[in-house]
């Protein structure tokens, strides 16, 4: 018997021993509550260890036993916790940013912005907002979008030019959310700021391949841009004063220090300093935006967020031409933990982009907007330390008004019209998993199922053939096709369906402690398309759904890659080479009329594109000097045959440069830190020029001169490069007082180099010869900013 009580025992025993518990909880900065991203929760000698959410949220399962827990985050001192692992834990930390004196090592980079080796996520660019805040920016204002655009793979379409293009893709092939809300034109200025005050601004990420699969709806990539909370440990005041615009942020706890809040406001004031100026006095140019958020935590489960945005840009030139455009957006939130290890939220999500243009010399006014409505719930599941699964579902209504046009006087020459408003309904539903397969070989694979419905309530037009634009062999042109009806749908009905399935691979194999290997497989569906024939985005340009006519975007990307970090993590190397091909990638046809065209099938050709590149980033994380060195060699190209519409298509059916292909691509960001008062940056990037379609002939008819043009974007702008300068001064702190202020000056285009926006060809009236002009938008621009914190 007591044989048996004493097996019993040592099973017992056993069983206890071989009992695992989960340790859960959030990490966030000790000074004001922000919750932290990426921190990392292990316990030291073992391999159970967990990364925070994007709401510092972790979750880690081990055996029962006695631990050292360390929770670590590039910048913050670590916490070292003896744990007794015999139920499951709820801790939750506060980490103190590290002091720093001039004797010892600077670290101005923060964990996210490291390349992990064992996490299989790759083509993923990551920025704090201290990064981006020590970065110079044109007319001293930093800007999120001019930041990412000194990445590998990332750039723009030229000096001043709004959005970015990624690995060859085109502007409207990028997702950008702010707090999950899409934003569809991220410019002010028409280019020379984005909408992201980088004040309300806590971490941006930029996925440029091997996209989670929670994300849809985008071919090339996404960013995503969290804003802050809010201090929820005491009342802040910060802001800055430039020579264009200034911008104010308070953040302060509320409910009992159960939540808090967050407004920001940036207004320019460019308007002012033109009335000084006799030949401007009338015209108007400014913008404004507005951030708000506020949270709060119901239970220790349960915890809500509400945040906004709204921004307007106004442009007046003397009365004669006005336009206004902006977005606007809402999010309510909802975080719940069901137990240790099933995190999820919930999220309902408004959006809209919206365009007036006034045209007083002939009286008209023409307004349109995209607004969107979206529904998407996310769960996280930790099921151990070697398998997590995310999985969850989206559904966002569409509402596309291409525009209005009114006559603005009884004499207006212009008679009323509305274009067909367009609806749809866009779902998926996604599964994914992070699966540490061994030690060494890590795993993320997912798969997304969209779903995208053309709505009705308005009538289809039919075309002879089903052809929408024929070829007219005759003149060598191609020309709208010849309708023989219209179909009319209700509301209800259905226009037109698709379905894809969009699988996404990621694999990692740990070389050793310091480097990896890594591969990565991505399937994307678009159903939105941007409308436009320019080179950049521009408030005029209109999104069309994909329907009768228009087929979705589908691409398929390959990335492999080399990651490495050196000497303790000071030094860091990632090199990643991409292929890309999307299918049903449109183009123009030439002399395509887009504006107010209610059929816009016929003004377009349905082609393919490609884009192939190798990618360089060498970054120096620690020390007085720290930033990056970038290079990008890469091709982008499209081909559009003829197809249904017959003819050989655009450029004789061959390849051809996209506007936003560039073969070298180098830029170079260095922040110094001289002393407690002084620190400088540096950008300098180094472009070749961007494809352009150029005339190389002509020819004489009734006594005109007529251009004849290359193939399409045949030639190409001259090279791109600038330097920028900037440094920052912070006064000697007062001990009695809270206020913290700096300088910043800083020198744009420090050479002056006179980049060429565009080149026009044009008769000269005196000589009759044909000149080219170079249009440039910036020289040198020096600036100068007051910051402060109290």
């Amino acid at each position: 018997m007591k044989y048996t009580l004493l097996g019993l025992g040592l099973l017992f025993s056993s069983l206890i021993c071989a009992q695992n518990y989960t340790i859960r909880g959030k990490v966030k900065d000790a000074k004001n509550g922000e919750t932290l991203m990426g921190a990392t929760v292990f316990l030291k000698g073992t391999s159970s260890g967990a990364v925070t959410n994007n709401y510092g949220f972790y979750s880690l399962t081990a055996s029962h036993g006695n631990y050292t827990l360390i929770v670590s985050y590039m910048g913050y001192q670590d916490i070292t916790k003896e744990v007794n692992l015999n139920e499951n834990l709820e801790l939750n930390f506060e980490l103190q940013e590290l002091s720093q004196t001039l004797e010892e090592v600077i670290i101005t980079a923060e964990e996210p912005e490291q390349i992990s080796v064992k996490k299989p996520q790759m083509s993923v660019s990551k920025l704090n907002a201290s990064t981006i805040k020590q970065m110079p920016a044109v007319l001293g204002e930093v800007d999120v979008i001019k930041s990412i655009q000194m990445l590998p793979g990332v750039t723009n379409n030229g000096e001043g030019a709004p959005g970015f293009n990624v690995r060859g893709g085109a502007v409207d092939q990028n997702l950008v959310l702010l707090d999950e809300a899409i934003i569809y034109n991220t410019s002010h200025f028409f280019g020379f700021f984005s909408v992201f005050n980088n004040d309300a601004i806590k971490d941006v990420k930029l996925y440029k391949g091997d996209i989670p699969a929670n994300f849809g709806g985008r071919v090339s990539s996404v960013l995503d841009v969290h804003q802050k909370d809010g201090n929820s440990k005491e009342f802040e005041l910060s802001g800055g004063i430039g020579l264009i615009s200034s911008r104010l942020t308070a953040e302060a706890p509320l409910f009992k220090d159960k939540g808090s809040f967050l407004i920001a406001g940036r207004s320019s004031y460019a308007h002012l300093l033109m009335k000084s100026i006799e030949e401007v006095k009338d015209d108007k140019i400014s913008f404004y935006d507005l951030n708000l958020k506020t949270n709060y935590n119901i239970n220790k489960n349960n915890k809500i967020y509400l945040s906004g945005y709204f921004g307007r840009d106004v442009f007046d030139i003397n009365s004669f031409i006005r336009t206004n455009y902006g977005n606007a957006s809402g999010n309510l939130r909802w975080n719940h933990i069901f137990n240790d290890k099933l995190f999820s939220n919930l999220s309902l999500i408004y959006s809209k982009y919206d365009y007036q243009i006034i045209l007083d010399f002939v009286k008209l006014d023409w307004d349109a907007d995209i607004t969107n409505y979206n529904l998407k719930y996310d769960f996280k599941y930790y099921l151990n330390n070697n398998l997590k699964l995310d999985f969850g579902f989206s559904s966002i209504l569409y509402n596309l008004n291409p525009g209005e046009v009114k006559p603005t006087s009884a004499s207006s020459p212009i008679n009323f019209l509305k274009l067909d408003e367009k609806r749809a309904l866009e779902s998926g539903i996604y599964v994914s998993a992070e699966h540490k397969i061994t030690d060494k070989f890590t795993a993320q694979y997912g798969l997304r199922l969209s779903r995208f419905n053309r709505l009705g309530g308005v009538n289809i037009t039919n075309y002879q053939d089903n052809k929408p634009v024929v070829y007219n062999s005759a003149l060598g042109i191609y020309e709208t096709g010849t309708a023989i009806g219209e179909t009319a749908f209700k509301k209800n009905e259905s226009i037109k369906t698709f379905n894809n399935l969009e699988p996404r691979l990621g694999l990692s194999y740990q070389l050793n402690e310091s480097s990896s290997l890594k591969a990565s497989y991505t399937r994307s569906a678009q159903y939105l398309h941007l409308l436009s024939n320019t080179t950049s985005v521009t408030p005029l340009d209109v999104w069309t759904p994909s329907g009768a006519f228009i087929e979705p975007q589908l691409s398929n990307q390959y990335a492999i890659g080399y990651y490495r970090n050196f000497k303790n993590k000071k030094y860091s190397l990632e090199l990643e080479a991409y292929y890309k091909n999307v299918d049903n990638r449109i183009d123009y046809i030439d002399g395509s009329d887009l504006i107010g065209n209610n059929n816009i099938e016929t003004e377009i050709l349905n082609g393919e594109s490609r884009a192939y590149g190798l990618e360089f980033l060498l970054r120096k994380n620690k020390g007085k000097l720290t930033g990056w060195l970038a290079y990008t060699l890469s091709k982008s190209e499209q081909r559009t045959p003829g197809g249904i519409a017959g003819g050989s298509g655009i450029n004789n059916g061959d390849w051809y440069n996209t506007p936003y292909d560039r073969t070298h691509d180098v830029s170079l960001t260095g922040i110094y830190k001289l002393n407690n008062k002084w620190s400088f940056s540096a950008n300098a990037v180094f472009q070749t020029g961007r494809p352009v379609t150029y005339p190389d002939s002509q020819y004489e008819y009734e006594g005109l001169s007529i251009a004849s043009f290359s193939d399409r974007n045949a030639s190409r702008l001259p090279a791109y490069h600038r330097l920028d300068l900037s440094a920052t001064y912070k006064p000697k702190k007062n001990l009695n007082r809270k206020l913290q202020g700096e300088w910043v000056f800083g020198i744009y285009n420090v050479y002056n180099r006179r980049n060429a926006a565009s080149i026009s060809f044009l008769q000269n009236q005196d000589t009759g010869l044909n000149e080219a002009t170079r249009l440039s938008v910036f020289g040198a621009i020096p600036s100068i900013t007051y910051n402060f914190k109290f």
